[in-house]
């Protein structure tokens, strides 16, 4: 039902699994904490973020009980916790609670693992989020090293962790290097995936407010 946008109707369908799963199963069975986890995708779903933190809390606090602190399950909570405090506008907090998942990553994963990848990324933009954007690039500048030897140049992710790095450069004024790095991104998109793609269009438009940041008006409006 979410996957067609009825994310109402879905709670409300996950609702009735869990009241069953509650009754045979038990709280902390783990299709029980599945089935709450799905309940807080859905909430979030439909804008509600303080609601779903407050269910994701939930079901990490039992998942830090039957499955330890270092379960990918319980990391993956945490992350999710971190994303609605996101959402919030909460970027400190959002960015302390990356900070700790990422140690604990880092101790249980290696530091080139996509998990750990993604945590280190969204700790980016969150910094960035609060205008430290030199720092933020210091980040993304780490985590692209490492989606380069493990993923490759043409990867999607690689590619977002490139426009990213673009962005903090123009957040610091640098907008000929933020063009630079976009052209570079543009070309990849083209060929990788094709003129009409989204981030392809995404990445034309960055170029072109880049150039309007230089003061060649003109020119941005041409590309």
């Amino acid at each position: 039902m979410a996957a067609r946008g009825e994310p109402i109707a879905a709670e409300a369908e996950l609702r009735d699994v869990l009241a069953a799963r509650l009754r045979v199963l038990g709280p902390d069975h783990p299709d029980t904490l599945t089935t709450r986890y799905e309940i807080a995708e859905r909430i979030t779903g439909q804008g509600k973020h303080a609601a779903a933190e407050a269910e994701y809390r939930d079901v990490l606090a039992a998942r830090l009980r039957v499955l330890g602190p270092d379960h990918p399950d319980t990391l993956t909570t945490r992350q999710d916790i971190a994303l609605q405090m996101t959402l919030q506008g909460n970027h400190a907090a959002a960015e302390a609670e990356y900070r700790d998942v990422l140690a604990t990553e880092l101790r249980v994963l290696r530091p080139d693992h996509p998990i750990t990848l993604l945590t280190r990324h969204n700790l980016a933009v969150e910094i960035s989020e609060q205008g430290n954007h030199a720092a933020a690039e210091a980040e993304f500048r780490d985590v692209l090293a490492a989606e380069l030897r493990v993923l490759g140049p043409d990867h999607p992710l690689t590619l977002v962790t490139r426009h990213c790095i673009a962005l903090q450069l123009a957040g610091q004024g640098n907008h000929a290097a933020a063009e630079a790095e976009h052209r570079d991104v543009l070309a990849v998109r083209l060929r990788v995936l094709g003129p009409d793609h989204p981030e392809t269009l995404t990445t034309q438009y960055s170029i072109a407010q880049e150039i309007a940041g230089q003061g060649n008006h003109a020119a941005a409006e041409a590309d």
